[in-house]
């Protein structure tokens, strides 16, 4: 199972991480949520829990709960910026359809 990043990706969570150095890296993982079922979570956690997986992306450390693993595995993360607004953005294989907004997305 893994996750992938971007260079774009890694520069951002890199300038989070230097923003909070006592942090153990960024949590990835999903929240049921909006009109398609799942919606992405990208934020820093403080520890990483027993049921956690790390992956050490290109010196990053993003961890991802063991049960929303099956629903992300495969993803790339990236990091895009569109006028004033900058964003992660996910390329996942296992999602199989997304909301009109692209908030969500629907897995199965």
């Amino acid at each position: 199972m893994s996750i992938s990043i971007t260079p774009a990706a890694n520069q951002r969570m890199r300038q989070f991480l230097e923003q909070t150095p006592a942090a153990a890296g960024v949590r990835f993982g999903v929240k049921k949520t909006g009109c398609s079922g799942f919606a992405y979570v990208v934020d820093l956690a403080e520890i990483a829990g027993t049921d956690d997986q790390t992956f050490q992306i290109d010196g990053v450390p993003v961890i991802v709960d063991a049960k929303t693993l099956p629903l992300v595995d495969g993803t790339v993360i990236d990091f895009q910026r569109q006028g004033l607004n900058a964003s992660f953005v996910f390329h996942n294989p296992n999602a199989t359809g997304e909301c009109g907004c692209g908030e969500s997305f629907t897995v199965g």
